[in-house]
């Protein structure tokens, strides 16, 4: 789960975070309030807020290529104003939203800062060796990938062992990955162990901080955040999920985690219904062999029911640009008949009108044929895997 820039910057700030002041505004009115809260600062940064990266240099909908992009320093409560009705309500195009674009619903009114120097600071989850990973790089500001690939040397990472925590060694070794001394080491320190704790309490995946800065005055300050949770330990902080702005999310994936389904949207025009996640990674990756492009990640699991089978094809279909359907099912704790009969009542129930493909191995793999068969519409049986992908693509594309 994501969550927007001013919601992690203020759950930062429980943890001692230095952050700037700064306001969410819904309205053109909100924002305008916000500003004139911000007392005692000449200069305002107006930021849309979106879940995905490369705001300032994106474009937006509508607008001239030369107009400002997502975030945009300006002088004045009039400016606010102006440059909130021109953002909000408008589609804002990154190279991280895609062509598609996210509409803009909220802005960030926040005060100006006196930036000496843009640092970049992340932590993750490092599953390979179950700790968290600290990456740090002088070359804040910038997409990090494009440091990796042109300077690589300028990004430094090391680990922190979640069974001891923050060692004062730690912040040694970020200090010499940012290049900070004196005072300014001092703060790295108390902000890793910061931001360290904040990850843990929290349950985060990733914390994203570009740029950390260093300002005119000497102090380390948190000008953008990015943080996204682990959702399967959501159940345990209900003032994150409080958080969620389903406005971000695709309607499809929100209707899948009603029903504990794992499906994630993609671009392609077969849409795949599989148990278990390699299974489904394998599907799409044949599929994409045999020439056609896979429309969604979905696994049902392994304890599937019959009403989320059918509620699984719901979801594939509500999809405009699948154009035919492969069930791909090994019956190992999930029984073939099951699916089966899932599958019958979902294409009877949506009156589905594209090609499907279905192929089923393993537990009652006789009786779910059976019903398959049985039941009059117009199912396609394969034999494996290479057949079910063959047949479906040729099925879509003629």
């Amino acid at each position: 789960m994501n969550i927007h820039e001013h919601q992690a910057k203020a759950v930062l700030k429980e943890f001692g975070v230095p952050v700037p002041v700064g306001f969410a505004a819904f309205t053109v009115a909100e924002a305008v309030k916000a500003a004139k809260a911000l007392k005692g600062t000449k200069v305002f940064v107006v930021k849309s807020q979106i879940h995905a990266g490369g705001r300032g240099k994106g474009r937006f909908e509508g607008l001239p290529a030369s107009a400002k992009g997502g975030v945009r320093v300006v002088k004045s409560v009039d400016e606010v104003k102006s440059n909130a009705k021109e953002m909000l309500g408008r589609v804002l195009v990154t190279h991280q939203t895609g062509p598609k674009g996210r509409q803009v619903n909220r802005l960030y009114i926040e005060e100006g800062a006196d930036i000496a120097r843009e640092l970049y600071l992340s932590l993750l989850v490092d599953r390979e060796t179950s700790r968290v990973s600290v990456v740090a790089s002088t070359e804040g500001g910038m997409d990090i990938e494009d440091v990796a690939h042109s300077t690589p040397e300028k990004i430094i990472s090391f680990s922190i062992d979640p069974a001891t925590g923050v060692f004062p060694h730690h912040g040694r070794h970020l200090a010499k990955a940012l290049n900070l001394t004196g005072d300014l080491a001092k703060q790295g320190a108390t902000l890793l162990g910061q931001l360290y704790a904040a990850f843990v309490a929290k349950d985060m995946e990733m914390l994203e901080i570009n740029p950390l800065i260093v300002t005119g005055g000497g102090q380390l300050k948190v000008l953008d955040a990015k943080i996204s949770f682990d959702g399967n330990a959501l159940y345990r902080h209900a003032d994150i999920v409080a958080l969620r702005d389903t406005t971000e999310e695709d309607a499809k994936e929100i209707e899948a985690s009603k029903y504990d389904l794992s499906y994630i949207a993609l671009d392609g025009e077969i849409g795949c219904m599989v148990n278990g996640a390699g299974l489904a990674m394998a599907t799409l990756d044949i599929i994409k062999l045999y020439g056609a492009e896979p429309a969604n990640f979905l696994d049902v699991g392994g304890g599937a029911s019959k009403e989320k089978v059918t509620a699984a094809f719901k979801i594939i279909t509500a999809d405009p640009n699948v154009k035919g359907i492969l069930v791909n099912i090994f019956g190992g704790i999930m029984r073939c008949d099951i699916i089966a009969e899932g599958v019958v009542a979902a294409a009877r129930e949506i009156s589905l009108s594209v090609p499907l493909v279905v192929r089923l191995e393993g537990t009652n793999v006789q009786q779910g044929k059976d019903i398959l068969a049985a039941s009059g519409l117009a199912i396609t049986p394969a034999n494996d895997l290479a057949d079910a992908a063959a047949k479906i693509v040729k099925a879509v594309k003629g």
